[in-house]
């Protein structure tokens, strides 16, 4: 963690503030299969990722998103990041696959699916807004069953697409070294928690 901040000091100084998002929560349980529930998942995860980072970084405040099982909507998952002028953003998920052999991690950035599979990824992780109130309003009238209106949203990019991409190489080889977990690679696809973050996410 400390490696992917700036090697100058006056960016160093100014890395602050991380908000670790635990995916879904309350009565959206994400991803499920034999009684095992994502939400808990991604909760345990976060909150032991936040332990670390603290315990490494003294001077970076770690904030969550949610620390137990409520449900948050996706935009206030956002606009917790952005009210606290976090200079890093994590959100922790937990994919399926229908393939049983497949195993390993992926980290995403906000861009353009390059696969079918990160599309079914991202439509999957974006259904969670039909749960919120005014989610049209919220996401500028985003439909997450059209396929259309995912792949057009898959084009928006925002300023800190390179800084994500490097962050997000940076977690897959950590977790690769540290965690002997298989790399299954840096992706990208349009997910609807990364679409306002004002930070690397």
């Amino acid at each position: 963690f400390k490696t992917f901040k700036s090697g100058k000091k006056k960016d160093a100084d100014e890395f602050k503030v991380v908000v670790i998002d635990a995916g879904h929560g309350g009565y959206d349980p994400g991803c499920h299969y034999g009684g095992v529930q994502e939400k808990n998942i991604t909760l345990a995860i976060a909150l032991k990722l936040g332990k670390i980072i603290k315990k490494n970084c003294k001077d970076v405040k770690v904030l969550y998103t949610r620390d137990s099982d409520v449900f948050v909507p996706l935009v206030e998952r956002t606009n917790i990041a952005n009210r606290n002028k976090a200079n890093l953003f994590i959100s922790i998920h937990c994919n399926a696959n229908p393939n049983a052999s497949v195993y390993g991690t992926e980290t995403y950035s906000m861009g353009l699916y390059k696969t079918d599979g990160n599309l079914e990824v991202a439509k999957r992780e974006n259904d969670v807004v039909l749960l919120e109130n005014d989610y049209t309003k919220n996401y500028d009238g985003f439909d997450p069953k059209s396929p259309e209106a995912n792949i057009i949203f898959s084009l928006y990019q925002n300023a800190y697409v390179g800084q994500s991409l490097h962050f997000a190489s940076f977690v897959e080889k950590e977790v690769n070294l540290t965690a002997a977990r298989v790399n299954r690679g840096v992706k990208q696809a349009g997910f609807l928690v990364l679409w306002k973050t004002a930070m690397p996410s």
